[in-house]
């Protein structure tokens, strides 16, 4: 007797479906729900914030209200980072109109340095000048400067900021021993070139180890290095 034909088997039991099958189909079968609405609420999953049960709709329906979560609060730190960089760009113009409405060379490094720890809530601010006309030159802000110090100043393309490490220019705050962390800042006629000679330095300190740490951005204070530098160029 001649057997009839045998079908060839289905190639799911010599491969099984996956997941990702299952997932890559859903994925390009967009009209699926729509043909099988059901399953929406009889497919059962386990809800993210109890033991109870939900269906795919209310999981989908909490999934959404968490991104949404997520998405306003990026959108209220923003909003601070805003207010804050507002703040911060206030205070800055208060600190460059002082400087600039100010008439006696011989007193603007400290003017600068007392405003800077004024607006800026910096606890330690200290400031050097070399190079000076011959009218300043016996200021106490144009003295106590060494070579090393000069060179380091002229080798800082922009402002450092890190720990205390011991470096000169500690020296020149009213409490070295208090100070943590330090951003120190090149002045410099021209800001946008490197291998200008510094003809001075500030250096902003601070108690809190954070308050001035390596990966901080140093955009801001580039910007009170440049006002700080046009600013005392009456002294030269």
């Amino acid at each position: 007797m001649t057997m009839p034909n045998t079908p060839h088997l289905p190639s799911a039991i010599g491969s099984p479906i996956t997941e990702d099958d299952i997932a890559n189909y859903l994925a390009n079968t967009p009209d699926f729900f729509e043909r099988h609405a059901e399953l929406l609420s009889a497919v059962q999953l386990a809800s993210p914030h109890s033991q109870r049960a939900v269906s795919l709709q209310e999981r989908q329906a909490t999934l959404l209200r968490e991104k949404i979560r997520m998405l306003e609060q990026r959108i209220m730190d923003m909003i601070r980072n805003v207010n804050d960089n507002m703040a911060l760009s206030d205070k800055l113009l208060l600190w460059a109109r002082t400087l600039f409405l100010h008439h006696e060379p011989n007193t603007l490094p400290q003017l600068i340095a007392d405003e800077i720890a004024s607006q800026f809530a910096v606890p330690q601010v200290g400031i050097k000048v070399w190079g000076v006309a011959a009218a300043y030159a016996g200021q106490a802000f144009a003295q106590g400067v060494s070579e090393d110090a000069k060179l380091f100043a002229t080798s800082l393309t922009e402002p450092f900021c890190g720990v205390n490490t011991g470096l000169e220019a500690i020296n020149w705050l009213p409490d070295p021993q208090a100070a943590v962390s330090l951003a120190i800042l090149p002045l410099r006629l021209s800001q946008s070139s490197g291998v200008t000679p510094a003809f001075g330095l500030l250096v902003l300190a601070s108690p809190d180890a954070q308050r001035f740490n390596s990966t901080m951005g140093t955009d801001f204070l580039a910007r009170i290095a440049d006002l700080a530098s046009a600013a005392l160029s009456p002294l030269r």
